[in-house]
């Protein structure tokens, strides 16, 4: 509206001439497809179907009863364009159920191709259910430049952009804002909290006990570095118990979090709250920027038929935290790859670059998240079923450092393999000489547990 043409009428975008300069890399973009269809696509849906092959309540958890689908597939049914269409045209309910259950020919999705074949369209909608979705961006944190962008596994049969647009919970890759939200306050990487259960009292003043799914260092005293490390649900309560539920949803949105719903509980510090794995990719800029958040840019400037510059972009930056309390969040995310529930980035994929990541699972395996970073790149990737019920329930494969974090890793490999990108793995962040994450008056040592397949806690 306000870039309009000399004769004062509006631009066609589509026959125009339009030039839109974007910020996305073709050569990033096509790693990060493939990434997705070699993991997602080769590895994990393979592993899906095989477990729900011999489920009654397939493609849903086997925790929900048949009566319990049968509702939900009665809801998709409802949603659809056939089910408007014969409502509208007055078709009662036993005709729209015949339609519904008579099989028709149909070209489906599969991750090698379409693949003609006769299906109803009831067992259509239970088919399209079975791909898990996901969500995966990319983004330079000095610049906000969006490198690689990915909305769901196919632009032609999953069109909801699960990148930007949707929301899922995420888990414990909330935790490094408690963390952060700790420092601000005058914690240290190397202070100390038993390794016991925590009891708080929730806001209707309710006890409210999380669960830890690990028993490892039980009862030691263990630092607050271990404890975001290991992604311990314990530590981290003991954290909200000192600090407030309020300044954390605060300091979430000071983040870049534009949901307005979540929260001020004491549960919040194990993310139970839905965020986009844009808004955490912008996020996770702090941590890589010296407390610098950078939104998202998706285009730098549009130019028209003859080259006149229409409109220029750039990126919103505002400085989140003090750059001291980034240095010692930025030794704990280390620590997540080096020694905690991200080494499978070191063990399996043997990237060895500088880095800092956090994953996170929610509740019976429905999300799994990965978040890494480099002095150049923040990436994030998010695997899920299209519903919350359709989930994995083995936790080996659904956590998120089996779903989510091979993604990334496979995309950062393929990254660091073009040299013609310029991204190297040798490249370190800076951060104040002789750094001491504890101050002067406390040592700080590697604590280096030998984690190879680090095991995520859920919230409860």
């Amino acid at each position: 509206e306000k870039n309009r043409k000399k004769d004062g009428s509006n631009y066609n975008i589509y026959i125009d001439g339009l030039k839109i300069y974007t910020t996305i890399d073709s050569r990033m973009q096509r790693y990060a497809e493939e990434a997705v269809k070699e993991h997602l696509g080769g590895v994990l849906q393979k592993r899906f179907f095989e477990e729900k092959k011999h489920s009654k309540t397939a493609p849903y958890t086997n925790m929900l009863t048949n009566e319990e689908v049968e509702d939900i597939l009665n809801r998709n049914i409802r949603q659809t364009d056939r089910y408007r269409i014969m409502k509208k045209a007055e078709a009662t309910n036993a005709e729209i159920k015949e339609a519904f259950n008579t099989p028709e020919r149909m070209s489906v999705f599969t991750w090698n191709g379409e693949k003609d074949t006769i299906m109803t369209p009831l067992d259509s909608i239970k088919y399209y259910k079975h791909f898990l979705r996901t969500g995966f961006m990319s983004m330079d944190p000095i610049n906000g430049y969006v490198k690689a962008y990915i909305g769901g596994p196919n632009y032609s049969h999953f069109q909801y952009d699960m990148a930007m647009v949707g929301r899922r919970q995420v888990g414990s890759t909330i935790k490094p804002y408690l963390y952060t939200l700790a420092m601000e306050n005058g914690f240290s990487p190397c202070d100390l909290a038993r390794n016991v259960e925590q009891t708080l009292i929730d806001e209707n003043g309710t006890p409210w006990s999380p669960r830890n799914d690990s028993k490892n260092r039980y009862g030691e005293v263990v630092t607050l570095k271990w404890g975001l490390a290991n992604s311990n649900n314990w530590i981290s309560a003991y954290l909200m118990g000192k600090l407030s539920p309020y300044a954390l949803a605060r300091l979430i949105h000071n983040f870049g979090v534009l949901n307005r719903d979540i929260m001020p509980t004491v549960s919040l510090c194990l993310g139970p709250c839905e965020i986009s794995v844009g808004e955490m990719v912008s996020a996770y800029t702090v941590f890589a920027n010296k407390g610098i958040r950078v939104s998202p840019l998706f285009v730098t400037r549009i130019e028209d038929s003859d080259g006149n510059v229409i409109s220029t972009f750039t990126p919103q930056v505002e400085e989140v935290i003090s750059a001291s309390s980034s240095y010692k969040m930025l030794v704990m995310l280390r620590a997540v790859i080096n020694e905690g529930t991200g080494g499978r980035v070191r063990h399996t994929y043997g990237i060895t670059a500088d880095m800092g990541g956090k994953t996170g699972t929610t509740n019976r395996n429905a999300d799994g998240w990965f978040m890494g970073f480099t002095p150049s790149l923040v990436s994030g990737c998010w695997v899920g079923g299209e519903e919350r019920d359709i989930h994995f329930d083995r936790m080996t494969d659904g956590q998120g450092a089996a779903m989510a974090l091979p993604i990334w890793a496979i995309y950062m490999n393929k990254v660091y393999k073009d040299k013609s990108l310029g991204y190297a793995q040798d490249e370190t962040f800076v951060l104040p000489e002789d750094y001491n994450p504890c101050g002067n008056d406390s040592s700080f040592e590697e604590e280096n547990t030998n984690v190879k397949n680090g095991l995520d806690d859920f919230f409860y």
